[in-house]
C-alpha cells in the first residue's frame, strides 16, 4: 500500500511538474539566447540553453516528485481509509453545522486535507519557477528601468500557473470550512456563534472570489497576457479576506462578548454532546452513594470478599522486594509488576504477578561477547505471583508462583512452558536453533540448559539469505562466518512486545502497560490493549494520549502475545467502531472476533489504564451536560492527589493513578475485578465523586460513577493523609523510624465504597537507606469519624471495627504475619504506654534539638523499654 501511494503521488507530481516547468520554458522560448559560452580549463564552450533547460527541467522534477512520493508514504493509512471507508464502516451520526455524517469528518475531510495540501506545494513550487523565470528573462536592464520590455508571452506561462494557484487556494479554504468543527477555543472546542454566523459564509465568498481570479488570470493567458491582469485576479479575493476579517471581528466583540453565555450556549451543548460520544462517556452509568460516616453503614459483615483482597503489597515497594529474594542471578529483572485475578484454590483472589526477563546489559563484562549475547543468553524465565495482601512472617510476599524451575504452592496453577523470548525488556535478536544450548536457569552451582522448539522467527537458510539478514540486523561482521548457526537456524527479532505489535498494526495505538498472563495450559502470554484513535471527530475537544492530541479513542483491539513463540493475534473487542471497521476491510485477515479469543486469557481481559486516564480527565470536565454550568465551571473535578514518596525517600504530593481492585460494587451483584480512581472538585481536597471501570463478563468495558453528596464534605485522600500525619502516636513513629537510618514509604492509598461508607486504606513500609527492601510495618484503615492502625490488616481492621467483624483470619487473606501482635481491643495499660511513649518522644526530640544527647539517650532508652512492654502485652 506504501508503494502504491509512493507510485501514485510521485508519478503524478512528476507529470505535473514536468510538464509545467516545459510549458513555461517554452513560453520564454523568444527571450533566451540558443547558446552561451562558458569557459572550462581555459577553454570556451558553448553550451546550448534550451536542452540545458530541459534536462534541468527533468531532473527538478524528478527529484521534488520522489521526495514528495515518499513523504506521503508514511500517510497511507488516510487514504487507504479514504477508499475503504464507503465499502465497511457506517455513516454514523450526523455535525451539527453541516450535517455530513461521521465518516466524512473521520475519513473523507483528512483525505482531503492531504491533497490539498500536496496540490499547494505544487503550485508554489510552479508559481515560483515562473516568477524565476520572469525575473532572468526580463534582463538586468529592464529591472533597472522598473518596467518589462518583453511582449506577452512571459506573462502567459505565469498567469496559468496563478490560476492554478488560486484555485487550490479556494480549495483549501473550502475545506477549511469543515476545520472550524475541530478548532480549540477558551471556553470550548468546535464552531462558535461567529463561525455559525460569518466566518463558514464569508470564507464561501472568498472561495468565490478565487475562483473568479482563476477564470481571470485564466483568460489574461489567453487572450491579453498583461501583468496588471494578475493582480487583478488576485485583488477581489484579498479584500473579501480582510472584510471577512473585520466583519468577524466585529460580530465576536460586539454582539457575542456581551451576551456570551446566550450567543453560545447552542454551540457549547453541540461540543457536550459530541465530546461525550468520542471518549465514550454517554455509556457511563450515574449511581448515588451516601458515603455514610458511621462504621454500622461500612457493613463488614455483608463486604467479605472486599476486605478480603484490599491491597497491601505497593507495586514499587514489591519490585524492590522480588529483585533482592527473586532475582536470582544479577541478569535477570522484573521490570514491571501486573495485578490481576485468579482463581486459587476455588475462590477468585486478587494477585500480583511479575515476569523474570533477561537483561543482557547486566552481564559480567567479561561475558559481554557475541556468542553469549547472540546464542546462549537468549530468554528470561518464569514469573512470580503472590496475593495482594499475603506476607510471610518475615514480611516477604506470600509466593503462589516462585523460583527457577518454576514452583507452584497452588494445585491447578502452573507454569509448563516458563521461557520468555518476547518481553517488555527484551529488546535484542538472538539466534536459536543452534550447536550452541542456551541458558535456561541457574541450578547450583550448574547451568540448567536448552535449545529452542518453537516456530518462531526468520529460518536462515543458505549463506546468501544469512548474508541478506545479517545486513538488514547490522550483524554483517559475525552472522554469515558463524559456524554455530546452521540452515535450521532461527533469527528472533523485534523481541520487545510493543515494537513487534507496532510492526504488525502500526495504525492502532498502544497501552503503555502490557500485562503478563498464565494460561490453564502454563503458557505465558502477554495481552496487551489496542486503541483506534482521531483527531478529527466534530465537536470533540482534543485531549493528550501520549505525544498526540487526539478527539476521539476506542479500545476495539486486544492483542496477545507469546512469550515463547513472539505469535501476535489481534482480537476485535469493539466491533462497532467505524475506524476498525474500516481497518477490517483493508486487512481482512488481520483481525479475529473477540469470541474467538482463548476462554483463559478471556478471564483476564480488563479495562485498558490509558483509557480510563484519559476518561478520567475528560469526565472531570465533561460530566456537566448543563450548558450554563459548563460555561461558568461551577462543578469541574480533578483527579484526586495523595502523598506518596519520591526516589530520595521525601514526601511528595502526586496525583493518583488508577488501581485495580477485587470487590463488591454499591448496588452490584458479587465480586469483581474493576479499576478505580477518586474525584475532589478543583482546587479542593475533599471527595466528590469515584470511577469504577469493570472487567468481568457481560459488563467489561463498562463504567459507573458514584457521585457523593454535595451538601456534605467527604474527607479526600489529602485529608485522610493529613489525618495521619496528626495522630499524634501514629505520626510520632513515623517520625521516630525516618531518623533511624531508614525512611518510610506510604503505599497508594486506596478509596474503596464498602456498604454506604467509604473505607480508606494504606500500607506503611519501612526501608534501611543500605537495603532497597522495604517491610510492612502498619496498615492504617479510616472512616469518615475514624481512624485506625495496626502491624497487620486483621489488626486494623479489627481496632476500626471492633470485636471480631468477621470469620476473616490469617489463613483467608493469606497473610502469614501473626495479628496477635496487636490487641484487638487496647487496654486501659496500653493506652498509658502509648501516652508515655508519646511523652518520652516528644522529650527526646526536645533534647536533640537542644544539643543535650546524653539525656536524650536516657529518654530514647525508656522509650525502647516501653515500645517492648507494648509488644509483650500483645503476645
Amino acid at each position: 500500500m506504501q508503494i502504491a501511494d509512493f507510485t501514485i503521488f510521485a508519478g503524478v507530481t512528476f507529470l505535473i511538474l514536468y510538464g509545467a516547468f516545459s510549458a513555461i520554458r517554452r513560453s520564454h522560448e523568444d527571450d533566451l539566447p540558443t547558446a552561451h559560452a562558458i569557459v572550462i580549463a581555459g577553454q570556451p564552450i558553448n553550451l546550448a540553453i534550451q536542452p540545458t533547460l530541459r534536462f534541468i527541467s527533468l531532473c527538478l522534477s524528478l527529484v521534488i516528485a520522489c521526495v514528495t512520493g515518499l513523504g506521503l508514504m508514511a500517510d497511507w493509512p488516510i487514504l487507504a481509509l479514504f477508499w475503504y471507508a464507503p465499502h465497511a464502516a457506517p455513516g454514523g451520526v450526523a455535525d451539527p453545522i453541516f450535517g455530513k455524517p461521521l465518516n466524512f469528518f473521520l475519513f473523507t475531510l483528512p483525505a482531503w486535507q492531504l491533497v490539498n495540501s500536496w496540490l499547494l506545494t505544487l503550485a508554489v513550487a510552479i508559481c515560483a519557477v515562473a516568477v524565476l523565470f520572469l525575473i532572468i528573462t526580463s534582463g538586468a536592464r529592464s529591472l533597472a528601468k522598473r518596467q518589462i520590455t518583453y511582449g506577452p508571452s512571459p506573462w502567459r506561462g505565469l498567469s496559468i500557473t496563478v490560476a492554478f494557484l488560486l484555485l487550490v487556494l479556494g480549495m483549501n479554504l473550502y475545506v477549511g470550512r469543515f476545520q472550524l468543527l475541530l478548532e480549540h477555543h477558551t471556553i470550548f472546542d468546535g464552531i462558535t456563534y461567529t463561525d455559525a454566523h460569518v466566518t463558514i459564509y464569508g470564507l464561501l465568498i472568498v472561495c468565490a472570489a478565487l475562483a473568479l481570479g482563476a477564470v481571470v488570470s485564466a483568460y489574461n493567458a489567453v487572450r491579453r497576457s498583461r501583468g496588471r491582469w494578475i493582480l487583478g485576479a488576485i485583488f477581489p479575493a484579498a479584500v473579501c479576506y480582510v472584510i471577512l476579517g473585520i466583519v468577524g471581528w466585529y460580530v465576536g466583540n460586539f454582539i457575542v462578548k456581551p451576551n456570551e453565555l446566550v450567543r453560545e450556549e447552542p454551540f457549547i451543548a453541540h461540543n457536550i454532546e459530541m465530546t461525550r460520544q468520542a471518549y465514550g462517556l454517554d455509556r457511563f452509568a450515574q449511581q448515588e452513594f451516601p458515603a455514610e460516616t458511621t462504621v454500622e453503614a461500612a457493613d463488614p459483615a455483608n463486604n467479605q470478599p472486599t476486605l478480603q483482597n484490599i491491597r497491601l503489597w505497593d507495586w514499587h515497594a514489591l519490585q524492590d522486594t522480588l529483585r533482592q529474594v527473586q532475582e536470582i542471578r544479577t541478569y535477570y529483572d522484573f521490570p514491571d509488576i501486573d495485578i490481576d485475578r485468579y482463581k486459587i484454590d476455588g475462590t477468585t483472589r486478587q494477585v500480583m504477578l511479575a515476569a523474570r526477563e533477561l537483561n543482557v546489559e547486566k552481564l559480567p563484562v567479561s561475558s559481554r561477547n557475541w556468542i553469549n549475547e547472540k546464542l546462549i543468553y537468549t530468554h528470561g524465565y518464569g514469573v512470580t505471583m503472590n496475593p495482594v495482601n499475603g506476607f510471610t512472617a518475615e514480611g516477604l510476599p506470600t509466593l503462589l508462583l516462585s523460583n527457577m524451575p518454576v514452583q507452584s504452592t497452588v494445585q491447578g496453577l502452573s507454569v509448563s512452558r516458563p521461557e520468555i523470548y518476547f518481553g517488555e525488556l527484551t529488546d535484542t535478536d538472538v539466534y536459536v536453533k543452534t550447536r550452541q544450548q542456551e541458558f535456561d536457569y541457574p541450578q547450583g552451582q550448574n547451568n540448567n540448559l536448552t535449545s529452542y522448539q518453537g516456530t518462531g522467527g526468520i529460518v536462515l537458510g543458505g549463506f546468501l539469505q544469512r548474508v541478506i539478514l545479517a545486513i538488514d540486523r547490522g550483524d554483517l561482521g559475525k552472522l554469515p562466518f558463524s559456524d554455530d548457526v546452521n540452515s535450521q537456524s532461527r533469527l528472533l527479532m523485534r523481541r520487545n512486545i510493543r515494537e513487534r505489535v507496532a510492526a504488525v498494526a502500526p495504525f492502532l495505538t498502544f497501552d503503555q502497560d502490557p500485562y503478563m498472563v498464565v494460561g490453564d495450559d502454563g503458557r505465558l502470554s502477554w495481552i496487551m490493549d489496542a486503541f483506534t484513535v482521531s483527531s478529527n471527530y466534530p465537536y470533540s475537544t482534543h485531549y493528550n494520549l501520549g505525544d498526540s492530541a487526539v478527539n476521539y479513542m476506542r479500545n476495539s483491539v486486544k492483542a496477545v502475545v507469546d512469550a515463547y513463540t513472539g505469535a501476535a493475534t489481534l482480537y476485535v473487542f469493539d466491533p462497532e467502531d467505524p475506524i476498525l471497521a474500516t481497518y477490517r476491510r483493508i486487512f481482512p485477515t488481520l483481525f479475529k472476533d473477540g469470541a474467538a479469543m482463548p476462554a483463559d486469557l478471556r478471564r483476564h481481559i480488563r479495562y485498558p489504564e490509558d483509557l480510563f486516564k484519559v476518561q478520567s480527565v475528560v469526565y472531570g470536565l465533561y460530566h456537566m451536560t448543563n450548558p450554563q454550568v459548563f460555561f461558568n465551571r461551577e462543578d469541574l473535578w480533578t483527579v484526586a492527589t495523595e502523598t506518596g514518596t519520591d526516589s530520595n525517600g521525601q514526601q511528595t504530593v502526586q496525583m493518583m493513578q488508577p488501581n485495580f481492585v477485587l470487590m463488591k460494587l454499591p448496588g452490584g451483584g458479587g465480586e469483581e475485578f474493576v479499576e478505580i480512581l477518586p474525584f475532589t472538585p478543583a482546587n479542593r481536597n475533599n471527595l466528590i465523586g469515584w470511577i469504577a471501570g469493570r472487567c468481568d463478563g457481560a459488563d467489561y468495558g463498562t463504567a459507573v460513577v458514584y457521585n457523593f453528596p454535595k451538601t456534605k464534605l467527604i474527607d479526600g485522600p489529602q485529608q485522610i493523609e493529613a489525618r495521619i500525619d496528626q495522630n499524634a502516636q501514629l505520626s510520632g513513629q513515623l517520625t521516630l523510624w525516618n531518623q533511624q537510618g531508614s525512611h518510610v514509604l506510604r503505599g497508594s492509598l486506596l478509596v474503596i465504597p464498602t456498604g454506604r461508607a467509604l473505607l480508606y486504606a494504606e500500607p506503611i513500609y519501612l526501608q534501611a537507606q543500605q537495603s532497597p527492601m522495604p517491610e510492612l510495618r502498619l496498615v492504617v484503615l479510616a472512616l469518615q469519624d475514624k481512624l485506625a492502625y495496626g502491624t497487620t490488616f486483621e489488626a486494623a481492621l479489627r481496632s476500626l471495627f471492633g470485636g471480631d467483624v468477621s470469620s476473616l483470619n490469617a489463613s483467608e487473606t493469606l497473610q502469614a504475619t501473626p495479628a496477635s501482635q496487636e490487641a484487638a481491643q487496647p487496654a486501659t495499660d496500653v493506652n498509658e504506654l502509648i501516652s508515655e511513649a508519646s511523652k518520652d518522644f516528644a522529650d527526646y526530640q526536645r533534647l536533640t534539638a537542644a544539643g543535650k544527647l546524653g539525656e536524650a539517650g536516657l529518654k530514647l532508652d525508656a522509650l525502647k523499654g516501653i515500645l517492648a512492654r507494648l509488644n509483650a502485652h500483645g503476645k
